[in-house]
């Protein structure tokens, strides 16, 4: 497909936030082109075949996403997004716990849910409720607010809520202190740390990491989904509504150089797929990958007023991924040990244990103790698992007779002691998989594969394996350090960042492209 003549705005990066970003551009009337290096959009939101059935590349749960008017404002039901919602949204299960919790959407069934299963903890359960929901509403409402500094400042701090108190003063904790000062039974404990900071790569007693604890309240606030064949189909709907206003989407499209011009943006130069150089030149160009790959190795002549920026990037040391992921056909659906002649978990409406992700993890000290193992290039023997089987609700994913099986690890550190080359590490998490579910599992596994931090580097395009994720956090966010993260815009005129590694980059939430679009429609 020929180029735009003369795009009003490159994107770089085709990932949902880049996309997001593009699709309010286009919308808006400037024309823009999205160039990506992979076969296909979507990055780690995207779907894409493998093992004889339809993969997340990344084990992708849609809840925050929908809390952002994305959806009503891009019209993307018409471009073929559907959802499947689950209920409930999540399961948390401690691995020497007697069963695992379900995270009904409905607080007070969750409660219930609960008592009954941690008797003792309902109370703890209700209390803890009671303080996080209004910070976690509050995070959600500040993640889509316009992104300047007064207007943050004044929904989080200028109204002094119990709500923004309360945020502030867990982000100045450890989630491990926020979690023990409401729960006590390590079945709750370990796993909602797992929900929340692990996913960051942090321990549980890391200062700073308090909001983490917000993670289990959010199943409560949002409703989980999916999207009818897979993940892919969020960003894929998202392309669709680009092109739909005039704009374009190219893949296999690597970027070789982004330019400048003395004081402003001048455009891209990509790697075609037939290998051709190709100079486009646009008054915008929008980072949607890794911002210190982008700035590092392909920004070029970048004005003298800049200096201190890309300096300061070439000094921020990339982070090394920490999560793996197993993704298999099955030719049987498994049957969770925990619910064995076990009536209970009927009686509570909690029927479908195959579809909701479950998140299993061991005590808080045993998670500290495999975060000082990562650091070591070990890993835990026992690790924090995301077990989730999607083709239960959508039987696109996977052909009759067969059924996905994802199986997301922590802690699974880039340097590996044992070298990502070897099968026998990712395999072995089958095996320890297999001991929380009745026997022929492992019998069932027809086909599987291995994403490891070494494949995410080398086939995704990650730094080190790391999928970038905003690491300042809302305080900082507030505050307005690293300001180009949290306020979109750079000291070069006309070059703007978004994606993973801006406010609020965590998960498939969309609201950094849409954030990073307003801030860029409000320059004019």
């Amino acid at each position: 497909m020929p180029t735009l003549n003369a795009p009003g705005a490159i994107v770089v990066g085709g990932g949902h936030n880049g996309l997001v970003c593009a699709a309010y551009l286009a919308k808006a009337g400037i024309r823009p082109l999205v160039v990506e290096a992979r076969h296909q959009v979507g990055g780690c939101a995207g779907t894409e075949s493998a093992c004889g059935v339809r993969v997340n590349i990344c084990n992708c749960d849609h809840g925050m996403v929908r809390t952002m008017p994305i959806f009503d404002e891009l019209d993307l039901g018409s471009f073929g997004l559907r959802y499947v919602d689950l209920e409930p949204g999540a399961a948390i299960l401690g691995w020497d716990a007697p069963g695992a919790l379900p995270l009904f959407h409905d607080p007070e069934q969750a409660i219930e849910a609960a008592e009954r299963l941690f008797p003792g903890e309902g109370a703890n359960y209700r209390r803890f409720l009671h303080d996080a929901t209004g910070p976690a509403e509050l995070l959600i409402e500040m993640a889509g607010a316009n992104p300047t500094a007064p207007s943050l400042l004044r929904r989080a701090i200028g109204r002094r809520t119990p709500a923004a108190l309360t945020l502030l003063a867990w982000s100045r904790r450890s989630v491990g202190d926020v979690l023990r000062s409401y729960f006590t039974d390590e079945g709750i404990l370990g796993p909602a740390m797992a929900a929340g900071p692990a996913v960051w790569g942090l321990g549980p007693d890391t200062p700073g990491t308090g909001l983490g604890a917000l993670s289990l309240a959010f199943k409560h606030v949002v409703g989980v989904g999916r999207p009818i064949g897979g993940s892919g189909a969020l960003t894929d709907a998202i392309a669709a509504a680009i092109e739909h206003h005039g704009g374009e989407v190219r893949t296999s499209t690597p970027v070789r150089s982004i330019l400048c011009e003395g004081e402003r943006i001048r455009g891209v130069e990509v790697t075609g797929p037939d290998g051709e150089t190709e100079t486009i030149e646009a008054p915008l160009v929008v980072i949607a990958c890794d911002p210190r790959e982008a700035i590092v190795r392909y920004l070029a002549d970048a004005p003298a007023s800049a200096s201190d920026f890309v300096a300061r990037w070439a000094d921020h040391e990339p982070q090394e991924g920490y999560e793996a992921k197993i993704d298999a056909r099955l030719t049987e659906l498994p049957r969770w040990r925990y619910a064995t002649d076990n009536p209970l978990y009927d009686d509570l409406g909690f029927t479908d244990r195959l579809s909701p992700t479950t998140m299993v993890a061991p005590s808080l000290a045993e998670i500290d103790r495999g975060h000082r193992l990562m650091e070591r290039g070990e890993i835990l023997e026992r690790p924090m698992f995301y077990v989730n089987m999607p083709s239960v609700l959508d039987d696109t994913l996977a052909p009759a007779g067969s059924h996905v099986f994802s199986l997301e690890v922590l802690f699974t550190p880039y340097r590996f002691t044992g070298g990502w080359e070897s099968r026998t590490e990712p395999e072995r998490w089958l095996h320890v998989a297999a001991e929380l579910f009745e026997p022929g599992f492992l019998d069932s596994v027809a086909e599987w594969r291995a994403v490891t931090p070494a494949h995410y580097e080398r086939e995704y395009h990650l730094p080190k394996g790391h999928a970038t994720s905003f690491s300042g956090g809302p305080l900082d966010a507030i505050l307005g350090r690293q300001k180009e993260l949290t306020r979109y815009a750079t000291p070069i005129d006309g070059l703007f960042l978004t994606g993973a590694a801006t406010f609020p980059g965590a998960g498939v939430w969309g609201a950094s492209g849409r954030n990073a679009a307003h801030t860029i429609l409000a320059t004019g």
